[in-house]
């Protein structure tokens, strides 16, 4: 039926009519101009100039999507998380619209192998894919309206390939999490800027340094002074639960400052980032589509308890899934009287 649609619609050419199918197999809804889609995969690296000599590329529609998404998003957790406050509202929708989630979705639906960019402009981890996903976004609002980019997010994106429980109670703000243990456990925390720079193809980049009581954390350099910073949290909350020396002497020169001893009150929280929002079993049920993009598969299959104490090894698995915040706290030396209660624990249980 959809090629008895194409037949009759004018495309003069062949590539015209796969990137129709393409875009059908992706939005779940039938285009009517092909033109906006074209712009909202053209990249700005490509030199492509329209009648009156102006420059033409998804720049425009991706600002338009960016505020369609903000819209449509807000209104979907609204209905959905009824008597839920602001913050936890504004948290759950910017880590649906946020770039690294549409980049992966531009991925996963193969948006990102749409884009016509030149060979320079995928060569680093960009975000080139999670524009071209508001840009094809703000292309739909044009061609449909509204109601058909709602049908998109609730059917397509969140009906089956992320899963808005998750996301909302899944934290991947590695900052906050960080600046947050800071503050509750007195911590003196810093970011330094190491260094700006521009890599070989002119993109600016940044390398930040966390600075904990003075002592060297994690260090992060990305493509963003935002991106650089989440790194090097994630890096320094990764070194905090997993080097004990580290945590010690940042309690030491704690103590050092205020000239007393003190331990942490606030655990520091693990930093495993989730990956089972996107939902990799339901797409990979859809229906095979012959389209010129590939798809990513998440998988999303939870481990029960009895599994995990039947198998040990899935451990690992899981915290990759969870944000495990069980006790990691600095070291202390037992005292004298715990030793000899433990002793005479042992004692006592050995004459029974």
């Amino acid at each position: 039926m959809l090629n008895n649609i194409i037949d009759r619609i004018k495309l003069p050419f062949r590539k015209d009519k796969e990137l129709y199918l393409s875009l059908y197999h992706i939005l779940g809804i039938i285009p009517h101009d092909i033109s906006y889609y074209k712009v909202a995969l053209m990249h700005k690296s490509i030199a492509h100039r329209n009648s009156k000599g102006r420059k033409v590329n998804n720049e425009r529609l991706e600002f338009l999507g960016d505020a369609v998404l903000d819209a449509i998003v807000g209104d979907i957790v609204f209905r959905h998380f009824p008597g839920k406050r602001e913050g936890f509202l504004t948290n759950t929708r910017s880590k649906i619209v946020q770039r690294d989630t549409l980049n992966r979705l531009a991925n996963t639906m193969g948006i990102k192998d749409l884009v016509l960019s030149s060979g320079q402009s995928s060569a680093h981890n960009s975000y080139m894919g999670g524009n071209a996903f508001e840009a094809v976004v703000g292309a739909l609002y044009l061609d449909h309206g509204y109601d058909a980019c709602m049908k998109f997010m609730e059917k397509q994106i969140l009906g089956e390939l992320i899963n808005i429980d998750k996301v909302a109670y899944k934290e991947v703000n590695f900052k906050s999490k960080l600046i947050e243990w800071s503050q509750k456990n007195r911590v003196d925390i810093e970011f330094h800027l190491v260094n700006e720079a521009k890599d070989e193809h002119g993109s600016p980049t940044f390398r930040y340094i966390v600075k904990i009581e003075g002592l060297d954390g994690g260090e992060g350099q990305g493509f963003s002074k935002k991106e650089s910073q989440q790194i090097a949290s994630k890096l320094t909350l990764q070194k905090l639960r997993r080097q004990p020396q580290f945590i010690d002497a940042v309690f030491a020169a704690k103590g050092n400052r205020t000239k007393m001893e003190e331990e942490p009150v606030e655990n520091v929280p693990d930093v495993e980032q989730p990956k089972d929002f996107l939902v990799g079993d339901a797409a990979e049920a859809k229906p095979k589509h012959e389209n010129p993009f590939h798809e990513e598969v998440f998988d999303d299959k939870p481990v029960s308890k009895r599994q995990k104490k039947d198998n040990p090894k899935s451990d690992k698995a899981d915290e990759d899934d969870e944000f495990d915040l069980s006790d990691i706290s600095h070291n202390k030396e037992k005292s004298r009287e715990d030793i000899i209660a433990a002793a005479e624990a042992a004692a006592f249980g050995s004459e029974n």
